[in-house]
Formats: structure tokens, sequence, C-alpha cells
């Protein structure tokens, strides 16, 4: 199983994604890819297996990729400070990966309908929405 995790501006969200996941699908490979040096960094020290920074490599991972997981601003052009690319945004939105999104709410742009949660339970989601899909 390939997971991608992508993360911008500092990695927080991707730290603890990484983490999580690597202790609950020890068998994964987890790769990393920041759109910058700092989130690729945070990522990687929190245990993904491969990492790499940059619209490129999104580009390239996310064809790979079995799940992709960040916050939902992945999928958004322009989203994230200007740190997601219109070509990142199609390359995740147009992989063949189950995506699973973190609501993150920043940037203007909002979800309506869903519950704000701190950080640590939405990872918590994201495991058991994994897991829910690895089953079928």
């Amino acid at each position: 199983m390939n997971i991608l995790v992508i993360d911008a501006q500092g990695g927080g969200i991707g730290r603890s994604a990484v983490a999580a996941l690597k202790q609950a699908f020890p068998e994964a490979e987890i790769v990393a890819v920041g759109t910058n040096s700092a989130a690729t960094s945070a990522m990687l020290k929190a245990g993904a297996d491969h990492a790499a920074t940059g619209e490129n490599s999104v580009v390239v991972c996310a064809k790979d990729a079995d799940f992709i997981v960040g916050p939902v601003g992945i999928v958004i052009a322009d989203a994230m400070y200007g740190e997601i690319t219109p070509k990142m945004a199609v390359a995740v939105g147009q992989s063949k990966a189950d995506r699973i999104l973190i609501p993150i709410y920043h940037c203007k742009n909002n979800i309506v309908g869903v519950q704000t949660y701190q950080i640590d339970n939405l990872i918590n989601c994201v495991i058991e929405e994994i897991s829910q899909r690895l089953k079928k």
C-alpha cells in the first residue's frame, strides 16, 4: 500500500498524519511531499519512508499512490496561501488514488456542515477511513 501525504506551510498536519499512518499501517509505504522544504522536513522527521518537495513531486507521486492524504486545500488551485499550484490540484484530482481530505478552514475555503475538530481527532478519522476502504 502506497500512501501519499501532501502538506504545505509548516507541515504540521502532514507530520501528524504521517506519524499516525505509520503507527496504524506499519507495512505501508508512506511518501511525503511538501510544497516547501519545511513541510517536507516535518513529515520526514515524523517517519515518512520517502520525501520530496515541490510541484513536480506532487504530480509524479500522485500517479502511483493508492491513497492521498492531506488538507482539503490540496485539490484547490492557489489554496494554502498560493502554495498549491493549479498543476498540483489537477494531479491530485485526477489521480486514481482514494483521496482522504482533512477539512481545515483557512484561506477562504470553508466546508459547511462539517464540525470543527481538533487535528488529532481529524487524523483519527483519516485512519478509520483508510481502514474501512481496505476492508472493501
